[in-house]
């Protein structure tokens, strides 16, 4: 067995779990404020990267400035889908809430496509792929720049938690009715949970784009965003993080030794064996709160 290949497989994968990671904290945001996992994100994570490219090409900002109006403008947006379509179903069955959200992405996809096409475009952050080597094993710029944010936002978002606002929302997570007692405004709460997500959603879909490129495809990454997800507990961010390494380096090295045997194409069957192994053996997740309900 050549053991620098498989240690090569083993770190881009985990560096590639670090950017699943990024879907996965916005899923976790939203969840720990509504307990409803958002099925829009992958849309989201599409349309900050195309008002990224807007702000960049159209209006001819730089990247630099672009980037953070672009976050700007997908906080509002957040906000906006929490008042205007969530908060009307207040009260009403999760189920209910969980099709708003996938009917949400559909609408996010097609409104995309009627704009700008579905041109692939790239997103030329001026990451070099000239190759980078940890000794004899060869490492990708824009994954390790992509990991390197994702656990910015994950140390950003520990300190967060720590401030008033963020044990506001951690309150939230854990009583509403609690903290209505209180006087914590729930719904700017959960409002300020889409804001932030939508927040993420850029981060997620400049990297992706500048891998994969701008269109419609970036919001089928949700998937692998959900497994992370639901893999390190829908409502801990610290789970997201490490889950997404697990998830990166099984379906890298995984897929190494799958691919033979099946021609190809085992790396979405390794996420979705994950995904179904991890609802039926533990549903909570590695890092999930497991509430006991007495009946």
């Amino acid at each position: 067995m050549d053991w620098v290949f498989l240690s090569e497989l083993a770190i881009n994968g985990a560096l590639t779990g670090l950017l699943y990671s990024l879907f996965a904290i916005g899923l976790v945001l939203i969840y720990k404020a509504s307990s409803v996992p958002n099925l829009a994100q992958g849309g989201l994570t599409m349309v900050g990267a195309y008002v990224v490219l807007a702000l960049a090409r159209d209006v001819g900002l730089p990247l630099w400035l672009a980037i953070p109006l672009a976050a700007v403008v997908m906080f509002g947006l957040g906000f906006g889908i929490e008042r205007v379509a969530l908060r009307r179903l207040a009260g009403r069955p999760v189920v209910m809430i969980l099709m708003l959200t996938l009917g949400l992405d559909i609408f996010l996809r097609g409104t995309t496509l009627a704009i700008w096409g579905g041109t692939s475009r790239s997103m030329e952050l001026g990451v070099s792929y000239d190759p980078l080597f940890l000794g004899d094993i060869f490492i990708s710029r824009i994954h390790l720049v992509g990991a390197g944010v994702a656990l910015a936002l994950f140390v950003g978002f520990m300190l967060f938690f720590q401030t008033r606002t963020g044990i506001k929302l951690r309150a939230i997570a854990d009583d509403y009715m609690a903290s209505w007692s209180v006087g914590i405004s729930v719904e700017r709460g959960v409002g300020l949970s889409w804001a932030l997500a939508s927040v993420v959603a850029v981060a997620a879909g400049v990297i992706w784009g500048e891998i994969q490129g701008v269109d419609q495809a970036l919001s089928l990454l949700l998937l692998k965003g959900l497994t992370v997800a639901v893999l390190g507990g829908l409502d801990s961010i610290l789970g997201a993080v490490i889950a997404g390494i697990i998830l990166g380096v099984v379906e890298n090295v995984g897929a190494d030794f799958l691919d033979p045997l099946v021609g190809g194409g085992s790396r979405e069957l390794i996420v979705a064996a994950v995904l179904i192994l991890t609802v039926m053996i533990r549903p909570h997740g590695l890092f999930g709160r497991h509430d006991i309900e007495r009946v």
